[in-house]
């Protein structure tokens, strides 16, 4: 079971990066799937989350302080979750890690998680 994240860097306030998140070892057909982030001082929180595969319908959550900002996407046919930001603030700055739920709906509580990939740094500064 692996997950690995990758597309952070340095971003200037106003700009944009898309995270991707490989997941090898397993099928997301049954798992609910999430971003969440952890910055310096600070406790991990979710970011945004999607539904599996199998119960699919639709169904996406996000984090108020993202909303309207971030979009989180699936391709399933290479087993890799996504997570578009646009707009970025400085106080996005983290690190951005993936996790997978042995369960079929997604929540935000990063305690919920099963499965944890690396994470990958996104710093957004001037």
């Amino acid at each position: 079971v692996q997950l690995q994240a990758s597309g952070g860097g340095l971003v200037q306030p106003g700009g944009s990066l898309r995270l991707s998140c490989a997941v090898s070892g397993f099928s997301l057909d049954d798992l609910a799937i999430g971003w969440f982030r952890q910055a310096p001082g600070k406790e991990r929180e979710g970011v945004s989350c999607i539904n599996s595969i199998t119960n699919d319908d639709g169904s996406t959550r996000y984090a108020d302080s993202v909303k309207g900002r971030f979009t989180i996407s699936r391709d399933n046919a290479k087993n890799t979750l996504y997570l578009q930001m646009n707009s970025l603030k400085p106080e996005d700055t983290a690190v951005y890690h993936c996790a997978v739920r042995r369960d079929s709906w997604c929540v935000l509580s990063p305690n919920q998680y099963d499965y944890w990939g690396q994470g990958t740094l996104v710093t957004v500064s001037s």
